[in-house]
């Protein structure tokens, strides 16, 4: 019976003992590690001391584990990072569905927990505080709004802002445009650019007064027009020629650039998985289960490759960092010569 349901694929087991040694937080809900020598069950991230790798059976989840005959850890409680999945879920549900803002005790009551609790689990699992990721959600919906062509008042009021002060304090920063310019394709924003080369191929860089909006290879202006097509594009400049050397020497080193000003704009969830990407350390890898999960999705494995493959700033949001959880590669928006490329520059320094 225990055979029947441990984890036997050498493939995932490599992954799974990988994550075990480094006691990964993302990892935590994906699989469960039994101790044979001890007879208990534990997270990925169980701070308590490795036991020898035979002593070690791995299961897709605590109740393969319990069937098999072990119990939980009193350390690290196992269990409990179910519980916190399904309460953070239905917090998530409960703040979507909400005609109106939700108090953290409303948030906290749905979901089962005390507020201060559910403020820590909600906060690890998501990176965000119950109330920022309502803000987070209302500034979605705003810009899908204005994106379709709505009035500006309407977009705001629909989405859930008490007043348009409130929807603009939020989306200025975020956004790098006014609202009505980012439902007008960019209009009124003046966007410089420029087409380089470089070691791995012709580069794209363009960006806003805001920060670096787009990083491509092996794309120029049409392609720019394409994304921006109401915008003011400007060639060059000087202070551009400053933020365009600093970009250049990010791609001929990757791993470097943290300090190289964004201008990108998603949904809560898309702007949470590129969050997640600039936090792996160069010459590390994450799969896309991992990234879902460190978003606060661990179920939204596909929705995660979809936001990766959204990023506009290859490279500064280093989405060539993630890989299929056998290892492999997998795609690349500009090819996997590229993407093997600056990995292998990554780990070699």
């Amino acid at each position: 019976m225990v055979l029947a349901m441990k984890i036997d694929d050498p493939r995932q087991l490599r992954r799974m003992q990988a994550a075990f040694a480094a006691r990964d937080r993302a990892a935590d809900g994906q699989f469960v590690v039994a101790v044979t020598s001890t007879g208990i069950y534990c997270r990925p991230s169980c701070p308590a001391r490795r036991p020898k790798p035979e002593n070690t059976l791995y299961f897709a989840d605590e109740a393969s584990a319990r069937e098999a005959g072990f119990r939980p850890c009193k350390r690290c409680k196992p269990d409990e990072a179910a519980r916190d999945e399904a309460a953070v879920l239905a917090g998530i549900e409960a703040i979507r569905t909400a005609e109106g803002p939700l108090s953290l005790d409303r948030v906290a009551a749905i979901a089962g927990y005390s507020p201060a609790h559910f403020q820590r689990v909600f906060n690890r699992q998501t990176g965000l505080s119950p109330s920022a990721y309502a803000r987070a959600l209302r500034q979605e919906r705003a810009r899908e709004a204005l994106s379709s062509g709505g009035r500006v008042s309407d977009a705001i009021y629909d989405a859930g802002f008490e007043a348009p002060s409130r929807f603009y304090e939020g989306m200025q920063g975020r956004l790098g445009m006014t609202p009505s310019a980012w439902a007008k394709g960019g209009q009124g924003v003046t966007i410089r650019w420029a087409v380089v080369e470089t070691s791995l191929a012709p580069m794209l860089v363009a960006a806003t007064d805001k920060g670096v909006c787009r990083l491509a290879f092996n794309e120029g202006r049409e392609q720019l027009e394409e994304r921006f097509p109401n915008a003011f594009l400007a060639e060059g400049g000087e202070e551009f020629a400053t933020l365009l050397a600093q970009v250049i020497a990010a791609v001929e080193m990757p791993g470097t650039g943290a300090e190289i000003p964004l201008d990108v704009k998603g949904t809560a969830f898309q702007e949470a998985v590129w969050r997640e990407l600039r936090r792996i350390p160069p010459g590390e890898t994450r799969s896309y289960s991992q990234i879902a999960a460190a978003a606060g999705k661990p179920r939204a494995v596909r929705a995660a490759g979809s936001a990766n493959g959204a990023n506009n700033v290859a490279v500064l949001i280093p989405c060539h960092r993630v890989v299929r959880s056998d290892g492999s590669l997998g795609g690349y928006a500009y090819g996997e010569e590229i993407k093997a490329e600056l990995l292998h520059r990554e780990q070699k320094s």
